[in-house]
């Protein structure tokens, strides 16, 4: 990989220049909601505290540590702009995440807002920027809501059950970058295997009225929050001075060039097909990305007016297949025996962010060494530096959205646009291999029975078909599933015999929509029926594991021992491999969290078992099934 992808904070879409602005800033909580009203924006309280970005309040690592919620917070600094970057170029401030809404003044001037609190949004600043000083200006505006997407997010005064302190305001990077006038604003990258090809969809901006004719009008780009339609208006005449523009990708393996092709760059959106088959550089005539073997391309992307590169960026695709084929999934055409492990990404002092990015490397690294081969990422959508690594070392991915807790208008409506946004942000991470938008009936709880929730869901299944048709999409992960394409059970049995008689021999039952198990759920909604999907059970273990303490949390008896654990973890995960039918599992859950202690590492994410031990029982060979960890 280009050594310069390495901290960029959206690492498919890398240029050589840009500025972090994580680090110290003035923040203040604002629990009348008088800030914009007494002008904060311009000119920030002088009673203020300062905060480490990204870090929110109520964490350790933010400097101030009150877990108390506050509806209202501000953030203020100043970021140096030199002249350069301000003559014919953009300046673009990107969010990796802020929760729930955040506004943005530029020296004292309004700018724009966004609603949601997981996915990445961008805001042009060029025009209210100067050379030299200015003012970044932030409120962040949250709430207890369960209307919202809010994923693990507690919504009451105290922690309870498995929910945790909630999140308030910024919480990933916060950076700048300064672009051209025309640049590069995403990239979709869809493998063919089958046909040895890359498909590639550029989503190109244009800021300036002598490029061709829709280039100029914006469209097809994805125009940051803040920027204006008359930024891109055409002048009278331009149509001569066009020159000739277009885009071109050049494809490296391990320093090799593998191909290049070129477009004519007549639109905001352009759309391309380059073969990678090369059977001169490999026998197979193109390099597959497997967990094994996790074999990823170079990308470099130009976009050129007469010959001259006017933007450059870089990025990197693995090529792979997933389907779903007589009751199993596939992997480049091979049966996929998926051993996940339920990650909800939370750190002792830090919560929801990141301590840093080899924290990140560590966990994903630990969990290979215990013999998992991918992560269902629950209730959050993870910093992308996370997806990153995962794509480097061959760590499967289900990404989940953060979940609502009520059924309304405003629910549906803030869950649906933030989830589009997160299935685009993300798509081209050869990692991720499922989509999972909804968890247990959390935010459609009647959705066994009501017809509007099952509509929603269904909905839902259809608008992430629409821009991703490669990987499968889980509706309602746990029970009570409407349209899926697989069929994913939670169950916390302790007894290892009890789990397999109980699902050895009743597989029609325990796909109808009677209970199934001893949680009294029911695998299907009422009027949808199993239609021969995959099974994987999606949730079960989460052996607590620890002294005892008042107020831990876990499900079923707690341990106190590893030999307990360790006797117990074997007999209910040999179970699961003992039956034929079942293609794969998802322990809960990575790391202790708070008051719930059924992790495998301890809040600090240190190993609470040997992890060698561990490994063995994930690796070893139960019934028909044949598991090699190594491949």
């Amino acid at each position: 990989m280009k050594s310069y992808i390495k901290d960029y904070p959206r690492p498919q879409l890398v240029r050589r220049s840009w500025t972090n602005l994580n680090g110290s800033w003035s923040f203040r909580f604002d629990d009348g909601d008088c800030g914009e009203q007494q002008e904060w924006y311009a000119a920030f309280p002088e009673e203020h505290r300062e905060i480490q970005v990204p870090f929110t309040y109520e964490t350790k690592l933010s400097g101030i540590g009150e877990t108390e919620h506050h509806a209202q917070v501000w953030y203020e600094r100043t970021v140096e702009v030199a002249q350069t970057e301000l003559e014919g170029r953009r300046v673009l401030l990107h969010f990796e995440g802020s929760d729930f809404v955040t506004k943005l003044w530029v020296n004292g001037v309004y700018v724009g807002l966004h609603r949601g609190g997981y996915a990445r949004f961008t805001f042009d600043i060029t025009r209210y920027l100067r050379a030299g000083q200015n003012r970044l200006t932030v409120k962040a505006e949250d709430s207890m809501s369960i209307e919202q997407p809010r994923g693990k997010q507690r919504w009451m005064k105290d922690s309870f059950g498995c929910w945790y302190v909630q999140t308030t305001g910024i919480w990933k990077t916060v950076w700048m970058e300064s672009v051209a006038e025309v640049y590069l604003a995403g990239l979709k990258l869809t493998p063919d295997v089958e046909n040895h090809q890359i498909r590639i969809e550029y989503s190109v901006e244009s800021c300036i009225g002598d490029t061709p004719s829709d280039v100029a009008a914006g469209v097809g780009g994805q125009r940051p929050a803040g920027a204006k339609s008359g930024d891109s208006q055409r002048p009278a005449g331009a149509e001569s001075e066009a020159g000739r523009w277009s885009i071109e990708a050049e494809i490296e393996y391990d320093g090799v060039q593998i191909n290049r092709s070129s477009k004519a760059l007549t639109g905001g959106t352009v759309e391309d097909v380059v073969s990678v088959f090369r059977p001169d550089v490999t026998p197979w005539g193109v390099y597959r990305w497997t967990p094994a073997h996790p074999e990823l391309y170079d990308l470099t992307i130009r976009i050129l007016r007469d010959g001259e590169v006017v933007d450059e960026v870089f990025s990197y695709f693995g090529m792979r297949e997933i389907r779903i084929e007589a009751g199993n999934i596939l992997l480049n055409g091979e049966p996929l025996y998926q051993r996940l492990i339920l990650d909800q990404g939370y750190w002792e002092d830090s919560h929801l962010t990141p301590p840093s990015e080899e924290a990140l490397v560590d966990d994903i690294d630990k969990l290979l060494a215990m013999g998992y081969n991918g992560v269902r990422k629950h209730m959050k959508i993870e910093d992308e530096r996370f997806l990153y690594w995962c794509d480097v070392k061959g760590l499967l991915v289900w990404s989940e959205m953060a979940a609502t807790y009520a059924f309304s208008d405003n629910a549906v409506q803030e869950f649906t646009v933030e989830w589009m946004e997160i299935v685009r942000q993300n798509y081209s991470h050869p990692c991720i291999i499922t989509w999972t938008p909804f968890n247990e009936s959390w935010g459609v709880p009647q959705i066994k029975i009501n017809q509007k929730q099952q509509d929603f869901t269904q909905a839902i299944y259809y608008l992430t078909k629409s821009m991703d048709s490669m990987r499968p999409v889980i509706v309602n992960d746990g029970w009570e599933h409407t349209i899926s394409d697989i069929i994913t059970l939670h169950d916390y049995e302790e007894d290892g015999e009890v789990f397999f008689e109980r699902y050895a021999e009743h597989l029609e039952k325990l796909m109808s929509s009677e209970i199934y198990h001893s949680q009294f759920k029911s695998s299907m909604a009422e009027g949808f029926a199993y239609a021969g999907q995959p099974i994987i059970i999606s949730e079960y273990g989460g052996i607590a594991f620890s002294g005892g303490k008042e107020g831990d949390w876990g499900y079923g008896n707690t341990v106190s021992t590893q030999e307990e654990f360790l006797a117990r973890f074997d007999r209910i995960t040999t179970a699961i491999k003992r039956i034929p039918y079942i293609t794969g599992y998802c322990y809960t859950q990575v790391s202790d969290v708070q008051q719930e202690i059924n992790g495998l590492l301890d809040a600090g994410h240190e190993y609470k078992l040997p992890p060698e031990k561990i490994r063995a029982i994930n690796c070893k060979e139960a019934g028909l099934r044949r598991i090699n960890c190594e491949q």
